[in-house]
């Protein structure tokens, strides 16, 4: 993403109240790159979030 090869991506976001989770932004310099909030679709199980990716 620092790079920014990629203009927009979607995360399905299923929670777990036990366990570990991963760091999907690690290593990327936010004084760079800016997340905005394209679309959010929550439904029972998971919710779909789509972020466009914008140079700071």
């Amino acid at each position: 993403m620092n790079a920014s090869p990629v203009d927009e991506f979607t995360i399905a976001l299923s929670p777990v109240l036990f366990g570990s989770g991963i760091r999907l932004f690690e290593g990327v310099d936010a004084g760079r790159v800016a997340l905005e909030q394209v679309r959010a679709e929550p439904t029972q199980r998971v919710t779909h979030l789509s972020y466009a990716l914008r140079e700071r």
